[in-house]
């Protein structure tokens, strides 16, 4: 029997006063959740839900957005997470290409549901308690699922692309939380921080209830606070944290975080992007208990593929580690062929958390596979050990008089310049080069740069055909909710 709520209903029955979901004021315990995820299952049964219908959510965190993808799981049903960010457009498009058959979202949001069918809204009251929601409704019976029955759709980002409905299968997902309890070592003494979005496969996947799974106890906010994440890594004794890069550098940056005794937490999960070496210096020098996680996933293998390894940091520099458990990496070039080691090409996954394919779209699936390989669309090489090094995007190559530029090796030097807190390199079109490459920058406060002064930096460090061509001056780079910048958005802005 695979269903979510299986390995709560087990906790329930063995450790029925265990706290399995703190949030705000609310300490909910195995009992409890297990009980409200029936009622709301009940609920969800009593609005004509069935399995293998979609239904979708477009909340902030809360203990009853757990609830409600747990008792979609009860059901037998697809869980489909929105971006709360996203505008009522986009929401539309993503309904439709579900075929969601039930909407919940946030009230906050009745903007832009506002021309989506089939849509219930959730007031305070309902974020607090779903038995508001539940009512008097009876506990719905748990529907059995199978391996490869779909547990979820998750819409990528976009970066690159019309967002795509990613299938989630239970082995996908029990898989990834096989993986992560093996390199992480999760037990049922694990407390875990959430503070980024649950839609987000970070929040929700790396590990994200995999803690629920063993036993442990899931932390939640409903949005990132600096100052609220470390009062409650202290009061909570919170022992890991899944952070988008944004976040853990305003945590490091914290004029007050030696006031905080953060000395529970044993590990934070990076990543979206390559983490310098005096990042990774500054947080042992602050969470001195803790070791900083650099890894590399993406939403179609239910994230967190390859992990750092404790001790390695500073020897692998630039790497985001080897490999999981069950999980294979190659490197391979645009015909599919398999590349030797410390040579650049597209990375490429193959195993059983490896999403099927794109819903509803077999060109797109057929497109992201050499075989059983799923094509992830980043570059980078493996080195003689298999840890993996990222180079960049697929997308993200600049390819300028026919020569290749990989615009992180053009944004490590930017990076170097006092007055550069935020680059993204990114290719423009030429009509005499094809693409030329163009730096976003965004400053230091106090600091002011010219393009010459970026150019005759970077021609100190470059070959002349990489020197940004342009310079142009933002407050902020656009990003995903897990760090990662949004070229696509700056190159349809430049074009």
């Amino acid at each position: 029997m695979l269903n979510l709520s299986s390995f709560i209903r087990f906790h329930a029955a063995r450790s029925p006063q265990r706290i399995a979901v703190a949030f705000n004021d609310q300490r909910i315990t195995y009992a409890e959740f297990s009980h409200r995820i029936e009622r709301t299952a009940g609920y969800l049964s009593a609005q004509g839900i069935r399995p293998d219908d979609v239904v979708a959510v477009m909340m902030k965190n809360s203990a009853a957005f757990l609830e409600l993808a747990f008792a979609v799981s009860h059901l037998g049903a697809v869980f489909l997470p929105i971006n709360f960010r996203l505008a009522a457009d986009e929401v539309e498009y993503i309904v439709g290409n579900a075929r969601a058959k039930l909407v919940l979202a946030d009230a906050e949001f009745a903007a832009a549901v506002a021309n989506v069918p089939a849509t219930i809204l959730l007031d305070d009251a309902a974020q607090a308690d779903t038995t508001v929601i539940s009512g008097e409704h009876p506990p719905a019976f748990m529907h059995v699922r199978n391996a490869h029955d779909l547990f979820r759709l998750m819409y990528t980002s976009g970066t690159t692309d019309r967002p795509k409905g990613v299938m989630h299968s239970y082995d996908n997902f029990y898989w990834k939380s096989m993986d992560h309890v093996i390199a992480l070592g999760l037990n049922r003494d694990d407390r875990l921080l959430v503070t980024g979005p649950l839609y987000h496969v970070g929040a929700f996947d790396l590990p994200g209830i995999a803690v629920l799974w063993v036993g442990g106890m899931l932390c939640i906010h409903r949005e990132f606070d600096v100052q609220r994440v470390l009062r409650s890594v202290a009061a909570e004794r919170l022992t890991g944290a899944w952070l988008a890069p944004v976040m853990l550098g305003s945590i490091l940056s914290h004029p007050n975080r030696a006031a905080f005794d953060v000395s529970s937490l044993r590990w934070i999960i990076g990543g979206g992007e390559r983490t310098p070496e005096a990042r990774i210096r500054q947080f042992s020098e602050y969470f001195t208990h803790g070791r900083y996680i650099d890894a590399y996933g993406l939403t179609e293998s239910c994230s967190g593929d390859s992990f750092m390894e404790a001790g390695r940091e500073i020897e692998k520099i630039g790497s985001v580690g080897r490999a999981l458990a069950h999980i294979e990496i190659e490197i391979r070039d645009a015909q599919g062929a398999r590349l030797p080691a410390s040579e650049a090409g597209e990375i490429c996954l193959r195993g059983p958390k490896i999403t099927r394919g794109y819903w509803l779209d077999e060109k797109k699936t057929a497109a992201s596979f050499h075989g059983d390989w799923f094509r992830t669309g980043d570059v980078g090489y493996l080195d003689a050990e298999g840890f993996l090094y990222l180079t960049d995007r697929v997308k993200d190559m600049i390819i300028s008089g026919g020569e290749n530029i990989a615009s992180s090796e053009v944004e490590r030097v930017v990076y170097q310049m006092p007055q550069v807190r935020e680059a993204a390199i990114i290719g423009v079109p030429d009509e005499k080069w094809g693409e030329r490459p163009v730096a976003v920058v965004v400053l230091n406060t106090g600091y002011s740069l010219d393009y010459e002064t970026l150019a005759e930096h970077c021609r100190a460090h470059l070959a002349g055909f990489k020197v940004p061509k342009q310079l142009i001056l933002r407050g902020e780079l656009p990003r995903n909710p897990s760090g990662k910048v949004l070229k696509r958005l700056l190159r349809d802005e430049l074009q």
